[in-house]
């Protein structure tokens, strides 16, 4: 079973940045994509942007410009840096990642708080 911790949550003035980090138990070489999701008080969780195999990104339009995923695959790590934050990016922010072969699996992890608020 994949574990995937999130780590660097926390709160933070609009405006400001945060980095958010998810380690994986397995050599994250061997997923197809890893990714970040979201979910924000009373809303249905969403796509904050993703990260394939083969290196090309996808973000949400939400995002695009202020957030950047990255690999460090020496760490086994993923992480999302994010500036500019605006209270409607508070959330409880989750890592997720995928192999698709021999059968398509889907994990995630516990999910990390990050508030913006002044």
């Amino acid at each position: 079973q994949v574990q995937l911790v999130e780590s660097g949550g926390g709160l933070v003035q609009p405006g400001g940045s945060l980095r958010l980090s998810c380690a994986a138990s397995e050599n994250i070489g061997s997923f197809n994509v890893m990714g970040w999701y979201r979910q924000g008080p009373g809303k249905q969780r969403e796509l904050v942007g993703s990260i394939f195999s083969a290196g090309s990104r996808v973000y949400a339009d939400s995002v695009k410009g202020r957030f950047t995923i990255s690999k460090d695959s020496a760490k086994n790590t993923i992480n999302l840096q994010m500036s500019g934050l605006k209270p409607d990016d508070t959330a409880v922010y989750y890592c997720k990642t995928e192999r698709w072969s021999p059968t398509r699996r889907t994990y995630w992890g516990q999910g990390t708080q990050v508030t913006v608020s002044s």
